[in-house]
Formats: structure tokens, sequence, C-alpha cells
């Protein structure tokens, strides 16, 4: 698993994508894997309760919630709940609206949340009841991209400027100092850098105290920092990502279990199978059979 996600958008014209989420989950289960990209995402929640970290501040988002998550940010979602959790997630690079840049409305308005000297609240109604109001502008959005009938970039694309408009004149005079609403935490892409290297060395062994030098904190504040970011501990995320790429190997390789368990890093093969059951809830042998 890459922390970077190349998301790939339909058309360099028209950059935006519809991803419709529906699954059914245990509490705590992730629904949407640590990654970042570019690219802005929308999320509309149409059921279930999740809990989302975005830049390692949490958001809860029930049916009904807008989530605005801004480019370049890291963002992992949870289930609260089992059941089932449905999600629409709208993502679009900034590069959609570039035919506006010589409008100098556009310039004082949009162009700063764009280029992201300003951010829009992650849950606008939070801030202002009155961003309900726009919604129904996603809901159009998400309709066109289901459907895709004649023309429909082009109402997509308007849609989209029109609800960045509304939201950029609901929150620009709150922003007149040039503080975003919600900032980047501390060491942001020492961060990703580190967890990228979690999520790509899966037989490395390290300790919290060479992590916490990698993002130059100490081990309290970065443990700490780790749990807001992540929404799991240090110890729990390294695990869960060996336990998940040793579910992929059970399931597309021919190596062994003792081969798999060297390969993430546990050398003792009773040790790896008691891991993998805690986080996955089967024995890697019953992974394989099924």
């Amino acid at each position: 698993m890459e922390l970077w996600e190349n998301t790939r958008l339909e058309h360099s014209i028209y950059p935006f994508q519809l991803f419709q989420n529906i699954q059914h989950v245990k509490k705590d289960d992730c629904i949407l894997h640590l990654h970042w990209h570019e690219h802005f995402e929308i999320i509309v929640m149409r059921k279930g309760r999740a809990l989302f970290h975005i830049d390692s501040r949490p958001y809860t988002a029930v049916a009904g919630d807008v989530v605005i998550i801004p480019g370049g940010s890291l963002h992992v979602g949870y289930a609260l709940e089992g059941g089932d959790v449905n999600y629409d997630s709208v993502v679009l690079n900034a590069s959609l609206f570039n035919d506006w840049m010589r409008d100098p409305v556009h310039i004082q308005y949009v162009s700063p949340y764009l280029e992201g000297r300003q951010r829009f609240p992650v849950k606008p109604v939070e801030h202002d009841e009155t961003c309900a109001n726009y919604y129904p502008l996603l809901d159009e959005v998400i309709a066109e991209l289901r459907v895709k009938s004649p023309a429909y970039q082009l109402v997509v694309k308007s849609k989209l400027y029109a609800l960045f408009t509304l939201l950029s004149r609901t929150f620009m005079p709150l922003q007149l100092d040039d503080k975003p609403v919600e900032g980047y935490f501390p060491n942001h892409e020492r961060f990703k850098l580190l967890i990228q290297r979690l999520e790509s060395n899966f037989s490395e062994k390290m300790t919290i105290e060479q992590a916490a030098k990698q993002v130059s904190l100490n081990p309290y504040y970065f443990c700490k920092l780790f749990k807001r970011l992540t929404g799991r501990t240090f110890i729990e995320y390294v695990n869960i990502c060996r336990m998940n790429e040793a579910k992929r190997l059970l399931l597309e390789s021919n190596d062994s279990i003792t081969e798999i368990a060297s390969k993430v890093g546990c050398e003792n093969p009773n040790y790896f199978t008691k891991l993998y059951k805690r986080y996955m809830g089967v024995t890697p042998s019953g992974t394989r059979r099924s």
C-alpha cells in the first residue's frame, strides 16, 4: 500500500471522479485507508457512522454530513459501529477551474482556497448552518456523475464551481487575517515520509524512539500526535500494516506461512499466527482456505 495515492481522474480537462463506497463492517474497521493526494476530496455520508482523521484531527460523520478534505491532507476513516457504511466521494483537482484564472472576482474569492492559502472548514455546517443550503449541489453532481448524460462534464463543473464560490462567500470574511480555518499539524511532510516508509518496508523493525527521531519529536509527543493522526497507536498501526500485507500474500502468493511471517517482520511463526488472528479474526491458514 502506498501512502500517496495517484488517484486517476477521468480526463485532464475535466479532472474529477466519483467513488461510491458501500461496505458492511465491524466497529473500528478501516473504511478509508490512510493516504493523501493533491486533489480535493468531498465525502457525502449516506449511511452509518464514521470517524475520519484529517491531518490529525478527528471528525465524526453521520448520514447527511459533508466532509471536505483539502489537497495534500493525510486522511483515514474508521467505522464507529457495525453494519452498513455507505458514502460517496467526489475527487476533483483545482485545475478544473483554470479557465477562471484571469477573472478578478475569482482571484479574490476562490483562488485562495484552490491554491491552499485558505481552507474551508472540514465540516462547513458546524461553522455556518447556511452551508446546508449548498449541499443539494453535491447531490446533483453525484447524480450527473452516476448517469453521465451528454455534456454531464459541463454540468458537474458548473455546480462544483458554484459550491466553491458559495463556500468562499461564506467563509472568506472570517479569514481575512490569512489564517486558515484548519491548520496543518506539526512536521506534516515528515509524517508522510514516515508512514510511507512503514507501509513499504514491512520487515523493517523500527522502535518508537527511532520513529520519533525521524519526525524530530520526543517519543511522548510523537505517540500522542501519531494517535491523533491515524486513530491508532504506533504499535497498532505497524501491526495492522503488517497483517494487511500478510493477508495479501496469503491470498496472492504460494509462500508458506513461515515465509510470509518473515516477510512482514515476524520471525516467530507462532507469534505471527496469534497476531494475525487478533487483527483479522481468523488464522492465516483460515484465510488461505477461504
